[in-house]
């Protein structure tokens, strides 16, 4: 990516970091803020230069450049409330040390940015987009999604002539809406848009879905003409014809060790993010205005009899080529809109 690129992706990345730092994380000037950053990727360039020139007051260190000491020791001079910033182009490494978790713990604001790497040239321009910060669309529509979701008794997914019932009831609904008011951690991995649940009871999931892509054995995404998946009790129990044979070899490893299961449902809402302009990073990815869910047992946020959460190993996410959700016969998303 050439000079003038990466200038104009920057000026752009400033606004909607500095959007993230003073409406979602509500980040208080008096408190202090550390940027940790690599250089590995022109995306990395991009944020790290973002960050650097719309909070000049913060400390920056490039993670590639000192011991790891030194990063360890800048972690430690923080008090609650401060806040960091992780610009990865993949996931830093401090032995042990997991980093957010562990700042979490002490009450320190965290935004990651991670797995940078993941995006090439091409998606660059939209992870930049997707950073915008709309508190009105995320902590209006975004909760009011949320509030329907814990209330809705039956589910209806229609992707064109195939239908999804869910049935009994949804779990909880969880937001990552940038909206940490009420919530003991302020911050996470960006970009964000996303309210997810699941199934209270899993066999009560039957139908079929259409999907349009899906995460690959190395976290990336494979986009496709829309195929059939069949589900009953839950479970994946058949295909349509034209289903690609890399989405029946994930079926086949998961199997392996556990159970095809339909877990996740998530409903994301990141306007940036589209099927024509999408990022390859599947953490990010999913964040799409649209429908996803996940199959295998692994969904470490709700808890189900009978699965045990340290021996579960696939979350596999699936796109949905949705045409319409009914929420209790309500509409709640029809024609790529949310109807709230």
């Amino acid at each position: 990516m050439n000079i003038t690129e990466i200038t104009r992706l920057t000026k752009i990345a400033q606004k909607h970091v500095t959007d993230i730092v003073n409406l979602a994380i509500e980040h208080d000037s008096k408190k202090r803020m550390l940027v940790i950053f690599d250089t590995d990727t022109d995306l990395s360039t991009i944020l790290s230069g973002a960050y650097k020139q719309a909070f000049v007051d913060a400390t920056f260190i490039d993670f590639n450049a000192v011991e790891k000491e030194v990063v360890l020791d800048a972690f430690a001079g923080l008090a609650e409330q401060d806040l960091v910033v992780l610009v990865q182009s993949g996931d830093f490494r401090l032995n042990e040390f997991r980093i957010r978790l562990h700042l979490f713990e002490r009450g320190i604001k965290v935004i990651d940015h991670r797995h940078l790497a993941r995006n090439d040239e091409s998606a660059h321009e939209t992870y930049i987009e997707a950073l915008s910060y709309d508190p009105e669309w995320y902590r209006g529509v975004g909760h009011a999604i949320k509030d329907k979701l814990a209330k809705t008794e039956r589910l209806e997914i229609f992707c064109g002539e195939q239908k999804l019932i869910v049935e009994g009831g949804l779990e909880q609904p969880k937001p990552n809406l940038g909206d940490y008011r009420e919530l003991k951690n302020v911050g996470g991995t960006f970009p964000i848009g996303e309210v997810f649940t699941e199934a209270k009871d899993l066999v009560k999931v039957n139908g079929s879905l259409m999907i349009y892509a899906f995460a690959d054995v190395n976290f990336n995404i494979e986009m496709r003409e829309p195929f059939r998946i069949d589900i009953t009790d839950g479970l994946v129990t058949g295909w349509g014809e034209n289903t690609p044979q890399a989405f029946v070899d994930v079926i086949e490893k998961i199997k392996t060790n556990e159970r095809a299961i339909m877990r996740e449902i998530g409903f994301g809402m990141n306007r940036a993010i589209t099927r024509e302009n999408y990022l390859k990073d599947i953490t990010a990815f999913e964040r799409i205005l649209g429908l996803h869910v996940s199959l295998g047992e692994k969904h470490t946020v709700y808890k189900k009899e009978g699965i045990r959460a340290k021996k579960t190993r696939y979350h596999v996410d699936l796109f949905l080529d949705v045409t319409e959700v009914l929420a209790d016969e309500g509409v709640l998303f029809k024609a790529g809109e949310y109807k709230i």
